[in-house]
């Protein structure tokens, strides 16, 4: 799946905010930190980890930013 910075992503649960299933990928490498865009949590994966939990790419991040 592509998957990019600053996009939007659903992960396979919800965070325990219970304010939305929605993150945006605020940092990219071999680990990638998303940001709750419910409660603004942010939670750093390792990449492999990512991965599994990811479920669908919401909206991809406009070219201008």
């Amino acid at each position: 799946m592509e998957y990019d910075l600053n996009d939007i992503v659903e992960m396979k649960k919800e965070h325990p905010c219970h304010k939305s299933k929605q993150w945006k990928i605020i940092r990219m490498g071999a680990d990638i930190r998303i940001k709750c865009l419910g409660c603004g949590t942010s939670i750093l994966f390792p990449r492999s980890e990512f991965e599994k939990k990811l479920k669908k790419v919401v909206e991809h991040a406009k070219d201008s930013e």
